[in-house]
């Protein structure tokens, strides 16, 4: 088992984060490493990891150069992890590490991917958790993924899954909806939740306009990833139907009545329709290419195999 802690700042927690780390994953009885990630924190974060792994050979520390982000902190300590199971893990103490085996646990009934649940949150109402409620629902409706807290960041999965995924942007909060979307199970379990007591808070109220930001765009990957025509056609037909009807209802009244159909704002419109609709058409074309040359160049399929039945 590995476990992946990306650190920003975290000084004042990590001594006693590891101390309770190591209690509980002795007692899993799993053989396990920790891999701390230095997030181009300028407080003495680096200096800890460094004299907690002097100690103990099972700690892993990664500094990176500069301020990348959570999601590229987590994918460089995803990449050195060497477990069959990665558990993420914040460093701010708020997560309980006695949780973990609840996870391990529920993983092993079959599940691929187990989220925590912070259903008795300790966090400002205002500033995190509103924030957090109206993200949460606006994911899990428009997502379609039965998941009451993707915030959390105490989660378990398996290898395999991982390894199937690349992290770009902020996409460490919706990995469990991506992961689902190469037909991992997905299970959820209340675990407990602690006020912050050393560090500040990354996070506020501006999350909630990125989250909207980032749910478009969850729902083309979910639904058009490989099949982007289906969308640019579909709108760029819908477009060049406006716009045929109404040159088709301008002719009819220039023919029929004589009208004069120049100065009319309806023949502006619907030449604009039209352009429109064919350059959606011709975008639609483009990211049908630029879809078949990403699956292709990574060597990426468009299939998850979860296991190979054997012959009789």
């Amino acid at each position: 088992m590995s476990v992946v802690i990306p650190a920003k700042d975290e000084a004042g927690n990590l001594p006693e984060l590891y101390a309770s780390l190591t209690t509980v994953l002795e007692g899993t009885g799993l053989r396990y490493e920790i891999i701390f990630v230095d997030d181009g924190s300028i407080d003495e974060t680096s200096y800890e990891i460094e004299k907690i792994q002097m100690r103990d050979k099972r700690v892993r520390g990664i500094e990176l150069r500069a301020n990348f982000g959570q999601t590229p902190a987590l994918a460089a300590g995803i990449d050195a992890a060497q477990g069959n199971i990665v558990v993420l893990l914040d460093a701010d103490l708020q997560n309980d590490p006695r949780d973990i085996p609840f996870l391990i646990e529920k993983l092993n009934e079959g599940y691929d991917v187990v989220s925590g649940w912070r259903k008795d949150r300790k966090d400002k109402m205002v500033t995190r958790r509103i924030p957090s409620v109206i993200a949460n629902f606006l994911i899990a409706r428009l997502a379609n993924t039965p998941i009451h807290d993707l915030g959390c960041a105490l989660k378990a999965y398996r290898r395999e899954i991982l390894d199937e995924i690349n992290l770009y942007g902020d996409m460490h909060r919706y990995l469990p909806i991506y992961a689902r979307m190469h037909g991992a199970r997905i299970a959820e379990i209340i675990v407990n939740h602690h006020p912050r007591r050393f560090g500040k808070s990354k996070y506020g109220l501006s999350r909630i306009f990125k989250v909207i930001i980032d749910v478009i765009t969850i729902q083309f990957f979910s639904k058009f990833i490989t099949k982007p025509m289906r969308m640019f056609g579909s709108l760029g037909l819908g477009l060049l139907a406006i716009g045929g009807g109404g040159l088709t209802y301008l002719v009819f009244i220039k023919v029929v009545y004589l009208a004069s159909i120049g100065g009319r704002p309806l023949l502006v419109f619907s030449v604009l329709f039209i352009l429109a609709g064919l350059q959606l058409i011709g975008l639609g074309v483009l990211c049908e290419v630029l879809s078949r040359n990403y699956f292709e160049s990574q060597g990426r399929k468009t299939y998850s195999i979860r296991r190979t039945m054997p012959q009789p």
